[in-house]
């Protein structure tokens, strides 16, 4: 059985670990929030047409065709034939693009906490407890109030 009250001092090592670990590389990319918003996207649907993501992002169906041009350009995204319709064109996230969101997406210092988890020798028991941790909280319930993260 666990003490209780051990929120608190969880909270305050977790709160130091990510001071710790953030990322301090300044701007994440030079990916305007446009494109990360198809690129992200595109994530969640799969291959899509220009016209469909247009809609999604409720903007014109030129302004998308501008931001996927770019992405194509800069080896981002793929176009491929429809294979259901040939006459429709899809725009799907080359491996480059998902390895960008992929960076883009990462909060801490990957590098930073390979090297820390490199030479901990309880590495592998603090992975499965953060993992355990984790999964216990989808099963606790939650109150309202809980889901308010302004404070962060």
């Amino acid at each position: 059985m666990t003490t209780p009250g051990r929120g608190a001092e969880f909270e305050d090592a977790f709160r130091a670990l990510y001071l710790a670990y953030h990322r301090r590389d300044g701007p994440r990319s030079d990916v305007p929030a446009a494109s990360r918003a198809v690129l992200t996207h595109l994530v969640l649907t799969g291959p899509v047409t220009i016209g469909e993501l247009a809609v999604h992002l409720q903007r014109s169906q030129s302004v998308v065709s501008d931001i996927v041009g770019h992405l194509v350009r800069d080896g981002y995204l793929d176009r491929a034939t429809d294979p259901a319709d040939r006459r429709r064109v899809q725009v799907w996230l080359s491996p480059h693009g998902r390895a960008l969101l992929d960076r883009l997406n990462r909060v801490l210092d990957v590098p930073l906490l390979d090297a820390a988890l490199a030479t901990t020798a309880d590495a592998d028991a603090l992975i499965r407890g953060l993992h355990a941790l984790a999964a216990q909280a989808r099963t606790l319930p939650r109150e309202e109030h809980d889901h308010d993260h302004t404070d962060l």
